[in-house]
Parts: structure tokens; C-alpha cells; sequence
């Protein structure tokens, strides 16, 4: 059985080639060439969603960014998706507000087929490996903060908080190495499998995201502390 993929993007062409270059690895690609449409198959595919979707940065009818942010506020599951944005070569400030609203990675334009169905597994792996792996008992409590890898779920003082998919596995990779200083390299290659892009800082936009979810004053965070020219560090005891 073929694994579904959604793909929001204005470019017949492209989508057409993506499309084809994916069906032969085992996947299916369900395209929709605006921002209006393809959020209105999320909204209406109940319980058959895509494992994943992949989201052109600039569309003709929405931009791409508000696409992203409402697909995360959605009422549904959908709003969990794993979302892959696409975005032009040159625009860091762009990628940068994608994360912050929720993508969990980008691609930038043009790109090699190969390095996009590099990405989508190492972005479905991570999110299988952890729901499958690990039982539903597997949770990782610290003061108020709950993990739960089975559920991939977190709440403090048993409130939820909103993460990605891949904010919540960068949480899990720090927090089972609590107590033990990470570098950025390090933190990304537990997560996401490659080596960190020359100057890539998104890691630390994804930092400042489970911040804001999870510290309860994100000016004097105590959960994950900054370690000034190495990384970052999960605090082992908290309150």
C-alpha cells in the first residue's frame, strides 16, 4: 500500500514531476494547486489523511505561511501533520517564520528529487519510530512537565502543549539526555538523521517554539537552558 502525501503547490509542472518520482519509491501524491483548496482536503478527509504534507511557500490564492498556520490550528488530527515547506532560494527570513509557525523542515528551491524523498523519510521515520517503538506506559515525567513518546503528547500541569511533530521529537531527544550538554549538530542529528546546513539556525527557532510551550516564564527558562557557545541542556530536576 502506497503512502499518502498531500502537496500544495501552484506549479502543474512541478508537482506533476514530484508526483512521478515519488510513486516509484511507494508513496501518493495528492496535489492541489492553491492554498484554499488543499486546506479544504485536509478539513474534509476525516479519518484518511496523508502521513504528510508538502507545502509550496507561495501560492496564487494565500500565502503559503498562512496556509501553514492554519493547518495548525485546524479542529482535527490534521493539525499534527508533519508539514515540509517549500520555499525560494535566498529567503532565510521566510524559512525562518515557517518554523516558527509550525513546519516542521523546508526544502529550498530548486531542488534535487532525491534530497525531497530524503527528507519526507527521514521526517516519517522519526514520527513512526517513536509512535511504534516505544509502549503506551513509556512516559517521561520532570516536575510538572509530561512526555509521552507513545501518545506523542505533552502537557504541563497537565495542560497540553502545542508542538510540531518535529518540536516534539527535538523535546524527546533532549529530554532523554537529560543533564547532558548538546550541541546544535548533535541535537539535529538525533532528530532528523544529516548533518546541519553551514549556517543553519533553525534549530534554534524550533528551541524558542517548545520554550514558549512549555517554560512558564520564557525570559528565565528552566527547562532547557542555553550553554553559551556549545548548545543547549534539559534540565534534570524541575519543579
Amino acid at each position: 500500500m502506497s503512502t499518502p502525501i498531500l502537496m500544495i503547490e501552484d506549479d502543474e509542472r512541478l508537482a506533476s514531476m514530484v508526483s512521478e518520482y515519488l510513486a516509484q519509491s511507494g508513496f501518493s501524491v495528492s496535489h492541489h494547486a492553491d492554498g484554499h483548496s488543499g486546506l479544504a482536503a485536509l478539513e474534509q478527509a476525516g479519518s484518511q489523511l496523508p502521513e504528510l504534507v508538502i507545502l509550496d511557500l507561495m501560492l496564487p490564492d494565500i500565502d503559503g505561511l498562512d496556509v501553514c498556520r492554519q493547518i495548525r490550528t485546524l479542529p482535527t488530527a490534521a493539525k499534527h501533520l508533519p508539514i515540509l515547506m517549500l520555499t525560494a532560494k535566498g529567503d532565510p527570513m521566510d524559512r525562518v517564520i515557517g518554523l516558527e509557525l509550525g513546519a516542521d523542515d523546508y526544502l529550498p528551491k530548486p531542488f534535487e528529487p532525491r534530497e525531497l524523498l530524503a527528507r519526507i523519510r527521514a521526517i516519517l521515520r522519526r514520527r513512526h519510530s517513536h509512535s511504534e517503538a516505544n509502549p503506551p506506559e513509556d512516559v517521561l515525567r520532570f516536575g510538572s512537565l509530561e512526555i509521552d513518546r507513545n501518545a506523542r503528547t505533552v502537557t504541563v500541569n497537565d495542560k497540553p502543549a502545542d508542538l510540531t511533530s518535529y518540536q516534539f521529537d527535538l523535546l524527546v531527544a533532549l529530554a532523554e539526555r537529560a543533564g547532558r550538554v548538546l550541541t546544535r549538530d548533535q541535537i539535529m542529528e538525533a532528530v532528523r538523521g544529516r548533518e546541519l546546513e553551514a549556517f543553519d539556525r533553525s534549530i534554534d527557532v524550533h528551541m524558542g517554539r517548545i520554550r514558549a510551550a512549555i517554560e512558564t516564564d520564557i525570559k528565565n527558562p528552566r527547562r532547557i537552558l542555553t550553554v553559551r557557545g556549545v548548545g543547549y541542556v534539559f534540565a534534570r530536576q524541575q519543579d
